[in-house]
């Protein structure tokens, strides 16, 4: 009787893998690929409605174009332009840098305060963070600033008001005085949104550190300023930055209270107002495509200098490198 041995040859079956290593098994999330099919929705959002359009814009802000015909490169020529030969590019600066430096300081010490008497209720709360955040919600439609744009109009509430008392003003929309102090009130009363941010920061403050500075004998003056302001440091810095980059970016309040033309004596002509004007009125989009990026770098720089400066104002627990 015969006995055959059957062979497997060689290489039949055999795995990629080297003889003898186990078998790689993924854990959930660890798959290759799988992240990045995640993230295509957003990869895809960023190269079509970001990247591209940036990129676009900043090849624009080299040309001539007017959006009927093609774009003629002339270089630096728009950036020249808008430093040399445009008072009223001078003037929108100016205007914007005012309303940044008194509408963000002014929102700020506004939800600061608001916050810091919310951190005392107890009963209701909630209600009046809802009442209080509000504004934030619908402060900036166009139906809102129509709305502030009539209060503060000759005949309006402000000014009868004003009136009854013996000050005539004529209306705050028409000043050249008073125009630009409509829009940062206007800004102001949307302070709901860094106010909750501050509320959450004072709840994470120590109660052992008041009950410390009371046994101290501190006041409250001295209490705020010793304890509240640097563990509220990163939450303002945080608030800071974003109102800041906010205020520069503001339109919609300064469009509809001036008309959509920046006035009265261009008192309201902000930046991205007078941008508005020379892309979509004037069709000079190569021009208004300069006027975007030079507001991106400045805003850039300035955000730059904030976060230079925080490491000597903003203080976070358990650094100890300062």
């Amino acid at each position: 009787m015969v006995h055959q041995t059957l062979e497997r040859p060689a290489g039949a079956g055999k795995p990629a893998r080297e003889q003898g290593q186990p078998r790689r098994r993924y854990r959930y999330g660890e798959r290759p690929g799988l992240a990045y099919l995640f993230l295509s929705p957003w990869i895809a959002g960023a190269l079509v409605l970001t990247i591209g359009p940036m990129l676009a814009s900043l090849y624009l802000s080299f040309t001539d174009y007017d959006l009927f015909t093609t774009p003629q490169w002339v270089g630096l020529d728009n950036y020249r332009r808008l430093f040399t030969d445009d008072p009223r590019f001078l003037a929108s600066v100016g205007v914007t840098l005012r309303y940044v430096l008194i509408s963000t300081p002014l929102k700020l010490i506004a939800a600061l305060a608001v916050a810091m008497l919310l951190n005392r209720v107890t009963r209701g709360s909630g209600f009046y963070r809802s009442a209080f955040y509000a504004p934030s919600l619908l402060g900036a439609s166009a139906a809102i600033a129509i709305v502030w744009r009539l209060i503060f109009d000759n005949q309006g509430i402000v000014d009868n008001g004003l009136s009854a008392i013996g000050i005539h003003t004529g209306g705050w929309v028409a000043s050249p005085r008073y125009a630009l102090l409509v829009i940062v009130a206007l800004a102001v009363w949307q302070f709901g949104a860094p106010m909750v941010i501050f509320l959450a920061g004072l709840k994470q403050i120590p109660q052992e550190l008041y009950d410390a500075s009371s046994v101290d004998g501190a006041g409250w003056w001295r209490t705020f300023r010793s304890v509240t302001l640097p563990m509220l440091s990163p939450v303002i810095f945080f608030n800071l930055v974003l109102e800041m980059i906010h205020a520069f970016q503001s339109f919609t309040g300064a469009f509809v209270v001036s008309g959509g033309r920046g006035g009265p004596s261009d008192s309201t002509l902000f930046y991205t107002l007078y941008l508005y004007d020379n892309a979509f009125s004037n069709f000079r989009m190569g021009y208004a495509s300069a006027m975007a990026w030079a507001l991106l770098l400045v805003i850039a720089a300035v955000t730059a200098v904030l976060f230079g400066t925080s490491r000597r104002w903003v203080y976070y627990a358990g650094d100890d490198s300062r």
